[in-house]
């Protein structure tokens, strides 16, 4: 059924790439992925992918710039060995945040992004909770932005914690509040909003709690987490507010700087985040917890290899 697909991974998380291989019952093929001495990309594919479905999975999180470089030449190295279609399967998508002019004489990288993954040659895209729905647009070709509320609702309904109305949803500001309905509708929960004022450009201070939260557990939902400032501001304002616990289901964890100690040291009490990034050994902490989402992107890479609709995976009602 999946004989002619075919799947490659760059550096950037080979663990998910095996684990959606697994999950498929598909092997990873041959490549050569590598460094000249001077730093350039080396990609060598080591198969025929001539008149084949190919999918490469390679999130663009750190080192950006360098995983971002990996997977257009592979992309242009498979489109010139003949491969048939050239899906990019991109967990995370880099460079998401810049995908407006919020200042004057700024790019707009996430758009410059688009425009290089499709000229070197990619058929489509497969990405996972865009930190902005109009990227999508900045694409010539097809682009489905799969949803990681499935994952996080399996989680929490195994630690019971779904259905007994005591658990509220809580958006981290204003911008969040469509991903956060989307959240309570299906988690069948109350919906929260802090309302915060920027005080500088890595820090911000919650002035305000829209909704009743007293004697509730919080679920914090959120698409990236980076230096966890924002994060921690909003669980003290909860806890403040009479909250019982506080957790936070966030699809990539960035987690920059020193994020996971300043998340340990928090008052939080778990931090659910995906595997769309890899967790380095030296950032792990005990209030982090990754769950998989490569189950997720294994059904949805089959259904796009046997032209399938992928909808039922978009599961993520927003109303």
């Amino acid at each position: 059924m999946l004989s002619n697909i075919c799947l490659f991974s760059g550096n950037a998380n080979r663990r998910l790439s095996e684990n959606i291989s697994n999950n498929l019952n598909v092997p990873l093929a041959k490549s050569l992925v590598s460094r000249f001495s001077d730093g350039e990309i080396r990609v060598k594919i080591e198969e025929n992918v001539r008149g084949r479905d190919v999918f490469v999975i390679q999130p663009t999180c750190v080192p950006v710039n360098d995983n971002l470089v990996e997977l257009l030449v592979l992309i242009d190295a498979l489109k010139r060995a003949s491969a048939d279609r050239i899906t990019a399967v991109i967990p995370y998508f880099g460079y998401a945040r810049q995908d407006r002019k919020d200042q004057p004489r700024v790019p707009i990288t996430a758009k410059l992004v688009a425009n290089l993954i499709t000229v070197a040659g990619a058929s489509r895209v497969l990405t996972m909770d865009l930190h902005a729905g109009q990227i999508q647009g900045f694409f010539d070709i097809p682009l489905d932005n799969l949803y990681g509320i499935n994952s996080f609702l399996e989680y929490f309904s195994l630690q019971g914690f779904i259905g007994n109305g005591d658990i509220v949803i809580v958006s981290p500001d204003v911008g969040g509040i469509k991903m956060a309905r989307g959240y309570a509708k299906r988690f069948g929960s109350a919906l929260a909003i802090i309302d915060k004022r920027r005080i500088s450009p890595v820090s911000t201070e919650a002035v305000h709690i829209l909704g009743d939260v007293k004697g509730k557990n919080a679920i914090i939902v959120d698409d990236i987490i980076a230096t966890g400032s924002s994060l921690v501001e909003a669980v003290k304002a909860l806890k403040n507010a009479g909250c019982k616990k506080v957790f936070a289901a966030i699809t990539h964890g960035v987690l920059s700087r020193d994020a996971s100690d300043k998340l340990q040291d928090s008052p939080i009490d778990e931090v659910v985040i995906t595997d769309t990034i890899p967790l380095p050994p030296e950032k792990k902490r005990p209030k982090i917890k990754v769950i998989s989402v490569a189950s997720i992107f294994a059904e949805a890479i089959k259904r796009i290899h046997l032209a399938q609709s992928i909808s039922i995976l978009f599961d993520f009602i927003q109303q």
